[in-house]
């Protein structure tokens, strides 16, 4: 894979990612209907915060696996399979009919508590971490410093992520609706499934 291949790709995978309906998204969602724009910015933002740190802490761990040694790179490769694989079929057999975590407290806050909210959400969520480690390593073409592209791609996975969440804040009646409708969650959630269990299987098949 070249480096412009690598980068359309994980930029159409984690577009498809991102529109999926998780915790962030409801946070968003949450905060722009009942606190306004101002403060789902704020939450949004720290949320890409959150993502950012992860997304470096994995790169930068990544690469020096990926440097050290071939046996690091083979576990660290059978890990992300099977998680990815396991993770995708679970979503395709049972996928949600609501991605709602629960009722979210009503806050009097400002965007910067908002923004502490949403950072604090993905700091606290190791599963984060977990698919970064996962799905960084697919994209990382060879010839390249691992640490620095695993963090251009989390760049990347970071501002779609906002861009998403501006339509989120922007159109929050509408798409909240949409997002609660049971059948657009069910096979959003098995789509998904799919792109995980596609990406578990070429894992498992790459050769360094």
């Amino acid at each position: 894979m070249t480096t412009p291949e690598a980068l359309i790709a994980f930029t159409l995978a984690a577009g498809l990612l991102t529109l999926t309906p998780g915790l962030d998204t409801a946070l968003v969602i949450r905060t722009a209907a009942a606190e306004g724009p101002r403060r789902a910015t704020g939450a949004a933002i720290g949320i890409g915060l959150g993502c950012f740190i992860w997304g470096a802490a994995a790169a930068f761990g990544v690469g020096a696996l990926l440097t050290a040694s071939e046996m690091a790179f083979t576990v660290l490769k059978w890990m992300g399979a099977l998680f990815l694989t396991w993770t995708g079929i679970k979503m395709i057999l049972k996928p949600r009919d609501q991605f709602e975590p629960g009722e979210m407290k009503p806050v009097d806050a400002g965007p910067v508590a908002a923004l502490r909210r949403g950072l604090l959400t993905n700091l606290l969520n190791p599963k984060v971490g977990i698919f970064y480690v996962s799905f960084l390593p697919q994209f990382i073409p060879a010839g390249v410093d691992p640490a620095r592209f695993g963090l251009l791609l989390a760049g990347i996975h970071v501002v779609l992520g906002l861009l998403w969440f501006a339509a989120l804040i922007a159109a929050t009646v509408p798409i909240a609706g949409l997002l609660r409708v049971p059948i657009v969650v069910q096979w959003l959630d098995r789509v998904t499934g799919c792109v995980f269990v596609a990406f578990g299987l070429r894992l498992a098949l790459e050769r360094r």
